[in-house]
């Protein structure tokens, strides 16, 4: 079972933030970098995460999670059309993917993979797509269908909702923006750390 809260960050620079405080569970996301300044970056949440005993999860860059010997990858749908899945798994990585609607759910479960995030749940501000809202009931059914893998809950989340998310079927619940523009970030993790406990 993976932990029950999954802050997402696109820098190490916030790893050194949250992981002192207790974080166990942590993705990073970045975006437009070139090629040895993603890696090096990777390198260093990779050590700052080991070093504190937490597990990363690299968004999308799998051959640069084999490369680096990381725990955990994350998949986008349009990811998981080119990724090697074999050498994913040849290489010992966990992996979570992500899920829209029932047919990629579908294909994602085939993929046998150690959780499955949904969302949008709540509006997010974080990325346009084409799902507005899943809502909460969505999150339930997501539960059935997951047969015992674990459900995480992502998009518009906040310390108030996580409770909803839980009594709904989430195992687990992600966030971003709801820490990263918080005018006071350690404070904020530390009330996604206490009502994920």
């Amino acid at each position: 079972m993976i932990p029950r809260f999954y802050p997402i960050f696109d820098h190490p620079d916030w790893l050194r933030r949250a992981l002192p405080l207790g974080v166990e569970f942590v993705q990073l996301r970045i975006k437009d970098q070139p090629q040895g300044r993603l890696r090096a970056l990777l390198a260093e949440g990779r050590d700052l995460c080991r070093a504190h005993g937490a597990q990363m999860v690299v968004n999308d860059h799998w051959e640069l999670a084999i490369e680096l010997g990381c725990d955990w990858l994350h998949l986008g749908q349009e990811d998981l059309e080119t990724a090697d899945l074999a050498a994913i798994r040849a290489a010992g990585l966990k992996l979570g993917l992500s899920t829209h609607d029932e047919d990629e759910l579908a294909r994602a479960l085939a993929a046998r993979p150690d959780y499955v995030a949904l969302g949008p749940v709540w509006p997010t501000i974080l990325k346009k797509m084409k799902w507005h809202q899943q809502g909460v009931e969505t999150l339930t059914r997501w539960k059935q269908l997951c047969q015992g893998v674990p459900l995480v809950a992502i998009g518009g989340l906040s310390v108030e909702r996580a409770p909803l998310a839980f009594a709904a079927g989430a195992d687990c619940v992600s966030v971003v923006t709801d820490i990263t523009l918080n005018a006071d970030p350690e404070a904020r993790l530390r009330q996604w750390l206490e009502v994920t406990r």
